[in-house]
């Protein structure tokens, strides 16, 4: 059992006890190490000019680097982690040297103030370091998690396109992976038990049955553990000092909760997976949701953030879960006593709160993917199109045999205190031909059956339009011949 946290740090190990562990990785690397190459604007995930690389290491022995925000990464989240910075891309030997994408962003005059561009950067070497093509569009969405106020990003685009990739070290050859995977190797199956001077405790299991048996011992003495996998809630709640972790359960090196895989129709995502994983594995068997998940936060975010911590957040305009609403989505929960399965839909109670028990953990969501003759949709509605939190969002599911629809599944967010099914409308479209009247009929039923309030993201009266129109919303995107509802 280890009473610090072991991280890598631009390939130096450092050793992080006590009070350390519950910086964040920004004011760890501006206070702490003296590296002010790591901005900070917004504290809440938002800019990206805090953006970091952090190496985690891979079943064949690899270490795969991500791009996150460092403003909403608490160091204790990086035990067993590499953390490469600004400062980390540049040969050694040649620290001073601008990098290619540094000379790029020079030529294209893609600065201005400069405080963005360490972010811009971290995440141009995230998108340029690998032999992939980039194209403009790929480029652009890419950077979605940066902010620049004074540039213009077509400059900084411009940068990203003339950078000279031949020329970019890949951070295999800047730090060589063995020495520090042997390393993390090591970490990852060392459970970690760490106490601050003011008392707060941290405490990394590495198996599920010390995780749930802690969890129920500090329970018993009245204490309610903060679960934090990929945090990002949690860091903003803790930069705006609404909550202040005192006992902490990291679910990082629980095998039970990491990996994603599509098997037997079903793909089978571990609590602690982040969302970008999900992104990808539904390019091949999911695109819809691809491209939904592709406004969810940013790709700095998703790196980041988990299936199960935006479910158990429960929010009402939580973004994934219509969607697992109306995918017919099923969790898998975990206590000392075993573990127990239900229906996404029934995890959910009211606003903020859910059914997971004391002592209990969100190990896996199983979401069965789509038959030849299901259709399913997807719609986020809010005032910008990126980085954005939801107004409205919805999510269908309809099973289509020669064109009547036999089964639906209407889920929406945002309309509610939780995020809720539409038995009305789904009735006024069940075993009712794939036609335009029924989807109308079935609008007219959303917008009765809904009581949304108003607040800073739209009026109830704004809300209750959209449940209607989103529904002959999808009647116009489905009807155009596809294949699906021709099958029998």
């Amino acid at each position: 059992m280890r009473d610090h946290l072991l991280i890598y740090l631009n390939g130096a190990p450092l050793r992080v006890t006590g009070d350390d562990a519950f910086l964040t990785l920004t004011e760890f690397l501006r206070k702490r190490r003296g590296m002010p190459g790591t901005k900070v604007v917004c504290a809440e995930g938002d800019c990206g000019s805090c953006a970091a690389l952090l190496g985690k290491l891979q079943p064949d022995g690899s270490i795969a680097y991500t791009n996150v925000t460092a403003c909403i990464q608490l160091m204790l989240q990086l035990d067993g982690v590499h953390v490469v910075t600004i400062e980390g891309l540049s040969p050694p030997a040649n620290s001073n040297d601008l990098t290619p994408i540094q000379d790029a962003m020079v030529e294209c005059h893609g600065t201005q103030c400069g405080f963005c561009t360490p972010g811009f950067v971290v995440t141009l070497y995230q998108l340029l370091h690998d032999d992939q093509p980039r194209d403009t569009h790929e480029l652009r969405r890419g950077l979605t998690g940066n902010l620049c106020r004074c540039t213009g990003y077509d400059s900084i685009v411009q940068a990203a396109e003339q950078t000279d990739r031949d020329q970019l070290d890949p951070l295999d050859s800047l730090y060589p992976p063995q020495p520090i995977a042997e390393a993390l190797q090591r970490a990852a199956v060392e459970p970690v038990d760490l106490r601050a001077a003011d008392g707060r405790r941290f405490f990394k299991p590495t198996t599920l049955d010390d995780a749930t048996a802690w969890l129920d011992e500090q329970h018993q003495d009245g204490i309610t553990p903060t679960i934090i996998a990929g945090g990002t809630d949690l860091g903003v709640l803790n930069n705006h000092r609404k909550i202040r972790p005192e006992t902490v359960l990291a679910t990082t090196a629980l095998p039970e909760l990491q990996g994603i895989e599509a098997v037997d129709g079903t793909v089978r995502m571990g609590g602690a997976t982040p969302l970008s994983r999900l992104e990808d594995l539904c390019k091949i068997h999911l695109p819809q949701m691809t491209e939904y998940l592709g406004w969810f936060g940013s790709p700095l975010i998703r790196n980041a953030g988990t299936l199960a911590g935006n479910l158990c957040t429960a929010s009402p305009i939580g973004d994934t879960a219509p969607a697992l609403y109306a995918l017919g989505a099923s969790l898998e929960l975990a206590s000392k006593d075993g573990t127990r399965s239900m229906p996404v839909e029934d995890f959910h109670t009211g606003y903020r709160t859910t059914k997971l028990r004391p002592g209990e953990l969100l190990t896996r969501v199983d979401i069965p993917l789509p038959k030849p003759n299901e259709v399913v949709r997807f719609y986020k509605v809010s005032k910008r199109r990126d980085m954005d939190i939801s107004t409205f969002s919805a999510a269908a599911w309809l099973r289509v045999t020669d064109r009547r629809i036999e089964d639906a599944r209407l889920a929406f967010g945002g309309v509610g205190p939780r995020v809720l099914r539409i038995p009305e409308a789904e009735a006024e479209l069940i075993d009712q031909p794939f036609e335009y009247a029924s989807f109308d009929r079935a609008a007219a039923a959303a917008r009765a059956a809904v009581k949304p309030l108003s607040d800073v993201r739209g009026s109830d009266t704004y809300r209750t339009a959209l449940a209607g129109n989103i529904l002959r919303k999808l009647w116009h995107d489905l009807a155009d011949p596809r294949p699906v509802l021709e099958a029998s």
